[in-house]
């Protein structure tokens, strides 16, 4: 069975890795095409026997199931590229939020999926969002679970639950990266601590915390009782942490939706120009 992936950017890329590294698929199973195709190069480079297409075309007609991991932006053009090459028992994924399930059903005959990765993935950790379209039959649900069960714990969701799920599953860990990294910069700022021992402490700290909530049968309340003991010092820090940082991450929820319905209306017009709207 021949796996198609259409971009070989970063979410392209960690896919292709790590379904290799896992042991899912053998690089030969592989059928690469991207904007550029040095960069599929490099990446064939690195797992002899994996093929690079001439171009989308080829990917789509060759391939069992393909993943298309490309910007929004660039949906159109790319749909318009494989459109009359792609066939009804074809498999075709798309790993991109903002564009919708039934939007790909209308341009495609093709059976087709949303499966969204986190770049946790990488070391066959966290979750991938499965949202399924209407023409998927149990079989074909089931393939795509277990592909990606090899790599993540594949988590089924609405579609109109994608953005928040995003939010936790895959923008999260760029989000709480950064929190960790300001706390180990004041940390520099506030003591004499040097900061490649600061990001090592708290780098090692959310290695831990991480299998404490995975292997070690705590929750996330459950962690903070047992180390914030009435009286001491993070109980006191956590009070400072529930006051102060208040709305933040309602703030933070209310952004990336907003961004996601601009990027749905950008999508949706250049899909169906002739349509003003279509949500």
């Amino acid at each position: 069975m021949t796996h198609g992936v259409i971009g070989t950017g970063s979410m392209g890329r960690i896919l292709v890795e790590a379904w290799i590294r896992s042991g899912k698929l053998q690089p030969s199973e592989l059928l690469l095409s991207n904007r550029t195709r040095a960069k599929a190069e490099r990446l064939a480079d690195e797992f002899p026997g994996l093929r690079v297409a001439a171009d989308n075309r080829e990917v789509a007609r060759k391939s069992d199931c393909f993943f298309l991991c490309v910007k929004p932006g660039e949906f159109r053009k790319v749909l318009e590229e494989i459109r009359d090459v792609v066939r009804e028992e074809q498999i075709v994924v798309s790993i991109t939020s903002p564009v919708m399930v039934r939007d790909l059903e209308e341009w495609l005959p093709a059976k087709v999926a949303k499966v969204i990765p986190s770049i946790t993935n990488a070391v066959c950790s966290g979750n991938s969002l499965f949202i399924p379209g209407s023409r998927l039959n149990r079989e074909d649900r089931e393939q795509l679970w277990d592909l990606f069960s090899a790599i993540s714990r594949p988590l089924l969701v609405d579609e109109e639950h994608t953005r928040i799920a995003s939010d936790l599953a895959c923008c999260g860990p760029a989000f709480l990266a950064n929190l960790m990294e300001q706390m180990a910069d004041a940390a520099v700022e506030e003591t004499d601590l040097p900061r490649e021992a600061a990001v090592s402490l708290v780098t090692r700290m959310a290695q831990g915390l991480g299998r404490l909530l995975t292997e070690g049968n705590f929750t996330l309340k459950s962690l903070q009782e047992r180390v914030a003991v009435p009286g001491g010092i993070t109980r006191e820090g956590l009070h400072l942490l529930e006051r102060d940082t208040g709305t933040l991450f309602h703030d933070l929820f209310r952004l990336t939706h907003d961004k996601y319905h601009e990027d749905i209306n950008k999508v949706q017009q250049s899909l169906f120009p002739e349509m003003e709207k279509k949500v």
